[in-house]
């Protein structure tokens, strides 16, 4: 768009964001409020500015009418429109502050904890192959389906607010999934939809803890879970895990009041929590007035056997937070969770989401209910897991062809990742590694970003959602090729 010229020649540019009057209206303002039209310039007339700038002179209208409601001009449109006074003397204010430092004690931890963190995960541009974790599985069907769903529900679905708990028909649809596939009872006044896993957490920080509370997590862990909890002010405690899921022996001492699991496949290690341990931790919150927050994130996917009982399906006494999300089983972009309130503490969650966001999308949660009811939902897990087995097994296999003794791969035989160690080799060297593969256009990632005290040991966290088997097959040329030029096998 060209600038136009006002009486007193000062240029003003459309900035093309919006509407033509709103981008004028902000020209205009923008030109007052820097001096560039001064107090009692008078504004182009109306017709001519339209003419300038090609708009039709009803956008001038609107754009003068704006700035008149705003008290920036005055006059009637026809006998000219005129800057108006100033509101306060002396010179203008000073431009807003972009380094201002934070204004809270929660700001304070949020930038410091974000800031300072090591996001791990995140795409790197221009790979041809990424083994990231997180990404979701590419399902045309899928998308269709949900296309479907989604312009149906938009017909049918009340355009009034969303109730804070989520609707009736979701949270019916859950309850059945969840008595189905992962052994818990729970009747739909027991659910709360939410936005993920990640505000769950946060849900779950705000009712639970107060700064300087402890919460105990795992060691390894997922980065957010820690981010999170420290945002929130709690002192985090972590708790090694090994082959039977967290070590119970190494609770913390004075007890925490929150501890995050993940025992139906702990993140990243893949270990399933023992029944022994499982009892143990429930034993411990009983003890302890303590909470378990359980984070069931990817359950749905086990290729060895039928999906494991949650820890929810032990808890007598209503001390389980049970937390599963449909960002792995459907995919990220739909943001919703859900989320088995205590019966103790459903009215404190409640509070806290509403005051959150008044409630999660209405459309979106009719499209779920109304997928997951007529089988859509149970189909897509079937046709996922049967790919993703396939993939973890072209992965196994390149892994093993190409790792001569040089590779450690924990295979959980379950979810969409594996951990993969370099026998006997650094962080440095894992370091070395994926420097050169991402030379090659080879995504790798470390799992040391994933502890909170990483031990000098390489290790990777391989992804395989987001590639075909035949890519896996390619990608793990590559990899061998730069094991070979860096490790050469003995």
């Amino acid at each position: 768009m060209e600038p136009f010229r006002s009486e007193k020649v000062v240029a003003v540019v459309l900035d093309g964001q919006g509407s033509l009057h709103a981008q004028l209206t902000r020209a205009l303002r923008g030109g007052i409020l820097q001096g560039q039209f001064p107090p009692g310039s008078r504004l182009p007339a109306t017709r001519w500015l339209a003419s300038e700038l090609g708009v039709s002179r009803n956008t001038v209208l609107a754009a003068y009418e704006q700035l008149r409601a705003e008290g920036f001009v005055d006059g009637l449109v026809g006998s000219g429109t005129y800057v108006a006074p100033p509101m306060h003397d002396g010179p203008a204010p000073p431009p807003p502050r972009t380094d201002a430092p934070p204004q809270s004690a929660y700001a304070r931890r949020a930038r410091a904890t974000y800031e300072g963190s090591r996001i791990p995960g995140l795409r790197i541009p221009g790979m041809r192959f990424s083994f990231q974790y997180g990404v979701p599985l590419t399902n045309p069907a899928l998308t269709t389906a949900w296309a479907r769903a989604l312009s149906r529900a938009a017909r049918y679905t009340r355009p009034d607010y969303p109730g804070r708990q989520g609707l009736p028909e979701l949270r019916e649809a859950i309850c059945d999934y969840l008595a189905r596939r992962r052994g818990i009872r729970a009747s739909p006044d027991d659910v709360l939809v939410v936005a993920g896993t990640q505000q769950a957490l946060a849900l779950t920080a705000r009712v639970l803890l107060d700064p300087g509370d402890a919460a105990a997590i795992e060691e390894p862990h997922y980065f957010a879970i820690r981010m999170v909890l420290a945002i929130h002010g709690a002192r985090v405690r972590t708790v090694p895990v090994d082959a039977q899921g967290i070590r119970c022996d190494a609770l913390p001492v004075p007890p925490a009041r929150l501890v995050c699991v993940t025992p139906s496949h702990q993140f990243p290690t893949g270990s399933v929590m023992s029944l022994a341990r499982r009892l143990q931790l429930l034993d411990y919150a009983r003890r302890h007035d303590s909470w378990v927050f359980e984070d069931d994130y990817d359950g749905e996917f086990r290729y060895d056997s039928k999906p494991l009982a949650a820890l929810r399906s032990l808890d007598e006494q209503g001390r389980v937070v049970y937390v599963g999300t449909f960002s792995k089983a459907i995919f990220p972009a739909l943001r919703m969770g859900y989320l088995l309130m205590p019966p103790a503490l459903r009215a404190d969650f409640l509070a806290a989401k509403w005051a959150e966001d008044l409630g999660s999308p209405a459309i979106e949660q009719v499209a779920l209910a109304n997928f997951m009811r007529d089988g859509g939902f149970e189909r897509h897990l079937r046709r996922t897991a049967k790919t993703l087995k396939e993939r973890r097994a072209a992965l196994i296999a390149g892994l093993q062809a190409c790792g001569r003794g040089r590779l450690d791969i924990a295979d959980s035989r379950a979810g969409m990742h594996l951990v993969v160690w370099l026998r006997g080799r650094s962080r440095a060297d894992g370091e070395t590694l994926i420097a050169l593969a991402r030379g090659r256009g080879l995504g790798l990632y470390p799992i040391d970003p994933l502890y909170a005290d990483p031990p000098d040991r390489a290790g990777l966290l391989m992804g395989y959602c987001g590639l075909s088997t035949r890519e896996i097959g390619q990608a793990m040329q590559v990899f061998g090729a730069c094991l070979d030029e860096l490790f050469p096998a003995g």
